[in-house]
């Protein structure tokens, strides 16, 4: 590690610094300890923005009461109060190990001025040894996200740009034609953590999601821009889709429109060549079309779910389409209709497309038109909540004759708090479409959900096919497009799950 570095540094627990050494990027606010100034100034708080900012159960007014007690009362309470607790209470753990560092008076709050949000901070070990170096985020509970763990990195826009390259050269070499339409970036897969780039064509649509790529923002955009115009391509601009609630996590506001370098105030501008931009902002237009598959769609980039498409499906779409000719399918969560319209580009005799949102529908059925008479006359559109039209079919005896079903429900579960919930659910969609087809019918069945893991998802559907009394032959088990790379020991990257099965 180069010496006199200008860097602050956080100093992590033994725990921290063993997660970084097998390959996740994240350090959380429990797990500094302090943090040094180059300046030799040090805080034993790790950055938060006010006194018990993570004590969110009023711990602070539990202590205040429990000191002005009886000191055997206060002894007594809190011995019924860990025989109460259940032993695997993670989150009170949790919060008593972030109290550890929580500053107690303002006077022991690290200035923002001295470490504002997004500055680089060298990660080390308690021992001093270099494990990283990552963007701070104050308010988060992810204190650093790492960027490299190279100590001979420096962060000047040429290092930036050298990343955006390789996340384009990667993305031409696995997508090959089907880089039109790719995820360019992908937050911490290619470390840039908080950020997600998708490709439509001539359009860019980000998603900013944390404070150091917030800061960043003139410098990446600047060299995306720069980078596809040395590949040929001229890009029309940089649509934000920052309307996410968990902005507010990082102290962000939610905001959505084209990107300007104007726009952008923070110091980092200074080392931008506006010129380099692509003035979109006199455009109205938000809407693109694109090709996959062989399959047409306008994409609403301003309007649309999370980016405007779901491009993570892509080779999964191109696997159902090969099963589907000749099949009568139900496509259950269509959301624009990609399934569906792979479905019955594949040849499929008959596509019922589904779902609750009328918009969604309203959107499968144009791109459906788009794809002319052929596909379009082989296919209906439902406006229904698949919790209701799965029991029916199954009650009603599926008088319709699918023997292709598609299960491609949202992400039920964003937490592990709600992972019980959202594998009730999961298991009765599926225990519902096995119930309706037939023998030697076919199954396709997702989940986008990081939290419901690979062998939680495989064990869930092994328990709806026992209940179901089915028996299923596993055709396929598929991930996530190569555009979202999965990175070993980062298990967040890890996300999508897609089984293919015939029920026999």
């Amino acid at each position: 590690m180069k010496t006199n570095r200008t860097h602050p540094r956080a100093v992590v627990t033994a725990k921290a610094a063993r997660s970084i050494e097998e390959g996740h990027p994240w350090v959380y606010e429990g797990e500094v300890r302090r943090f040094e100034l180059p300046s030799g100034d040090s805080w034993d708080n790790n950055g938060s923005l006010k006194p018990g900012a993570w004590d969110s159960t009023g711990s602070g007014e539990a202590a205040d009461s429990a000191q002005s007690a009886d000191p055997a009362q206060s002894e007594q309470s809190a011995q019924s109060a860990r025989r109460q607790r259940p032993a695997n209470d993670f989150r009170e753990r949790r919060r008593r190990k972030e109290l550890l560092n929580a500053p107690q008076t303002e006077d022991e709050i690290i200035p923002f001025e001295a470490l504002p949000d997004g500055s680089i901070v060298d990660v080390v070990s308690l021992k001093g040894s270099y494990l990283g170096t990552g963007l701070l985020s104050r308010h988060s509970r992810i204190r650093v996200r790492l960027v490299t763990r190279n100590a001979n990195d420096d962060f000047s826009p040429a290092f930036w740009e050298r990343k955006v390259r390789w996340a384009w050269e990667y993305r031409k070499t696995v997508m090959g034609d089907d880089a039109h339409a790719c995820r360019v970036i992908f937050s911490e897969a290619d470390e840039f953590p908080g950020l997600i780039v998708d490709r439509f064509n001539d359009v860019l649509v980000t998603q900013t999601l944390s404070a150091g790529m917030e800061r960043l923002k003139p410098v990446v955009f600047s060299a995306l821009i720069k980078v596809f115009a040395e590949d040929g391509v001229s890009l029309r601009g940089i649509y934000e889709r920052n309307d996410v609630a968990t902005r507010s996590l990082e102290g962000l506001e939610q905001t959505t429109g084209w990107w300007s370098p104007q726009s952008d105030d923070d110091s980092a501008g200074d080392t931008v060549d506006a010129a380099a931009h692509t003035d979109a902002a006199d455009s109205d237009l938000t809407v693109t079309d694109i090709t996959e598959n062989g399959v047409r769609y306008h994409v609403d980039f301003a309007n649309g779910q999370k980016t405007g498409f779901f491009l993570d499906q892509k080779y999964n779409r191109r696997a159902v389409a090969r099963l589907a000719q000749g099949r009568r399918v139900l496509d259950c969560c269509t959301h624009t209709g990609s399934f569906a319209l792979n479905a019955a580009l594949g040849g499929a005799e008959f596509v019922r497309a589904v779902d609750v949102s009328e918009t969604a529908i309203d959107m499968a059925r144009e791109n459906a038109r788009l794809n002319g008479p052929d596909v379009a006359g082989r296919m209906d559109f439902t406006v229904a909540n698949i919790f209701d039209l799965l029991p029916e079919l199954e009650r009603t005896r599926n008088p319709e004759h699918f023997d292709f079903i598609i299960l491609d429900p949202p992400a039920f579960t964003k937490s592990r708090r709600t992972i019980g919930s959202a594998e009730r659910g999961y298991r009765e969609i599926n225990y519902r479409a096995m119930r309706i087809l037939p023998r030697g019918g076919y199954l396709a069945t997702c989940s986008c959900s990081h939290f419901m893991d690979h062998e939680r998802f495989k064990r869930m559907i092994a328990e709806a096919a026992q209940d179901a009394g089915v028996r299923l032959r596993q055709i396929e088990e598929r991930q996530q497009a190569p555009d979202h790379p999965i990175v070993w020991g980062v298990p967040e990257t890890d996300y999508l799950k897609c089984f293919l099965f015939q029920v026999v």
